[in-house]
């Protein structure tokens, strides 16, 4: 099964294309690497995989066939944005009510245990938390939807070292137990390469390199990170070591 395929897809803004013949296949059971500079289309590509935008060439399908932004698979499939937007007037407890109320599919003990395991105090406003616990608020208002397929863009980009681990051990520990899917986008490789299992790296909206990750080392001879520099100094760009 493959959780996201494109076939030339593409999305422009006016004059300027994000993403252009953009064709790829992520096969499922895979922490999949998004990776690229600013700029490179990697939320645009996102976006249009969970149906918060409408591709202007081309088509995408996830979860073997269903349509993007189509309620079967919004039923399936979790997302984290960038900025995890949450009410910051609300205490953590309400904002899981919220989400309980907006999503089908809600595991409201899971959510419930997974903020007391995380000392985050139901009755603290979102506001007063910090950078690392709204991210994993966050996180867990995905999971608790149980997701086949977890899609997170640029999660880590606000967050300390110690945040990111911790984030990136909760990410890895579901996927050990529940076996989902992961779509996870950033600019700087270090923080992919130790989880990864399957790379995309994209430059001016562009597919440059794709496939799993102990082949293409294998095939390149060389680290993942020399991979993806060596993919942006052939298209005149760098991204973050």
């Amino acid at each position: 099964m493959n959780v996201i395929e494109c076939t030339q897809l593409g999305k422009r803004y006016r004059r300027s294309w994000a993403l252009r013949n953009c064709t790829l296949s992520l096969p499922a059971g895979h922490v999949v690497a998004l990776v690229g500079p600013n700029g490179a289309g990697k939320t645009t590509l996102l976006n249009l995989a969970v149906g918060l935008a409408t591709a202007t060439t081309g088509a995408v399908t996830v979860l073997n066939g269903l349509a993007a932004g189509s309620p079967d698979a919004l039923d399936r499939i979790a997302f984290v944005a960038q900025d995890a937007p949450l009410y910051k007037n609300l205490p953590a407890g309400d904002m899981l009510q919220v989400a309980r109320h907006l999503n089908r599919r809600w595991d409201d003990q899971r959510a419930r245990r997974r903020l007391a395991d995380l000392g985050i105090p139901p009755k603290r406003k979102v506001g007063q938390l910090s950078g690392g616990q709204k991210a994993q608020l966050a996180l867990t208002i995905a999971l608790a939807r149980r997701p086949d397929l977890l899609v997170l863009d640029e999660p880590l980009a606000a967050l300390d070292p110690l945040a990111r681990h911790d984030f990136m051990r909760s990410v890895m520990e579901t996927v050990t137990a529940d076996g989902i899917s992961v779509v996870l986008s950033s600019h700087v490789v270090a923080e992919l390469e130790r989880v990864a299992s399957y790379l995309i790296v994209l430059s001016f909206g562009q597919v440059m390199v794709s496939g799993k990750v102990d082949e293409l080392v294998a095939a390149h001879g060389t680290s993942v990170e020399q991979i993806v520099l060596a993919s942006m100094r052939e298209s005149g760009k760098e991204v973050a070591a």
